[in-house]
């Protein structure tokens, strides 16, 4: 049997080029089937930044700031979810990247936006102006949120959130706020006024990673939904749940409450991407966003 010619270098240059384009394609192919609807985008401070990070045949390890950011399959291959805290700054910020040995950047840029000013009158001196002995205990509450806001699970997120309870939108998020007069941290999350006692419920599954009394945020508990994305329920009368606990959409976490600094009885919703607080409705499913009352002025 005769041999066959042997394959000169610049033709087989080429089939290894369209080799690398097929396979290349085979797995932006397999990416885009595992894309799922992302939140919605608003890169401002309290927003959401989604940022192309391009394709790789793994997950890229993404960092801003020093925190691990949620990456998922996307249209473009993979994306960053950067969740951005009300405190960011203004104009161009810079993602690290990582796939395998490799180490780039994408850049990403805030634009500005005005949150409205709410003044509130606290009639318990306390929780405006706390005792030294009160500082104390602040400060160890701090040290339990942080830890539980930073915390990380492989668990695949799911970014469409219901509703925890039912009830009229008191406060939105990010409000410049103002405690008898004195300024304080702007608005982290949502206010929903409800009757005390109205059940609260996950509005995605996860699992119980915390819960506790705080001096501020009285009868808490928090929620792990995977990569980084941690939602946070304050003021609560009762717990339902402990930590460990794996829950479901719909699950019955607590239940509505004015423990902690409140004026009335109410939720404060929090939602984290990255240890950084985000607006809510960001997520909310389009029958959660719809059904939530604009609050009372």
């Amino acid at each position: 049997m005769p041999a066959l010619p042997a394959e000169n270098s610049s033709a087989a240059s080429k089939r290894s080029i369209v080799i690398s384009r097929f396979f290349a394609l085979l797995l932006a192919a397999a990416v885009n089937a595992h894309a799922q609807e992302l939140p919605r985008a608003n890169s401002v401070p309290g927003g959401i930044a989604i940022v192309a990070i391009g394709n790789a045949p793994s997950t890229p390890y993404v960092s801003f700031n020093n925190q691990r950011v949620m990456v998922l399959p996307c249209a473009e291959g993979w994306c960053a979810v950067v969740g951005l805290g009300l405190g960011v700054a203004l104009g161009e910020h810079v993602l690290a990247v990582s796939r395998g040995d490799q180490q780039s950047t994408a850049r990403f840029t805030i634009q500005p936006k005005r949150y409205e000013v709410q003044h509130v009158t606290i009639k318990e001196k306390r929780f405006v102006e706390p005792s030294p002995q009160e500082l104390k205990r602040i400060a160890l509450d701090q040290e339990a949120i942080t830890l539980a806001f930073t915390t990380w699970s492989e668990t695949p997120p799911t970014l469409r959130l219901a509703l925890p309870a039912a009830g009229r939108l008191s406060s939105t998020f990010g409000l410049q706020r103002y405690f008898n007069g004195q300024a304080r941290a702007p608005h982290s999350g949502l206010d929903i006024a409800a009757p005390e006692g109205a059940p609260i419920r996950a509005p995605a599954p996860g699992i119980v990673i915390e819960t506790g009394n705080y001096f501020f945020n009285g009868n808490t508990v928090f929620l792990d939904h995977g990569q980084g994305l941690i939602t946070m329920y304050n003021h609560l009368r009762t717990i339902s749940i402990r930590p460990g606990i794996p829950v479901q959409t719909g699950d019955k976490i607590g239940e509505v409450g004015r423990s902690g600094r409140v004026t009335g009885p109410h939720l404060h919703w929090s939602v984290s991407l990255n240890n950084s607080r985000v607006d809510p409705s960001l997520l909310l499913t389009p029958e959660a966003l719809e059904s939530l009352s604009p609050p009372n002025r």
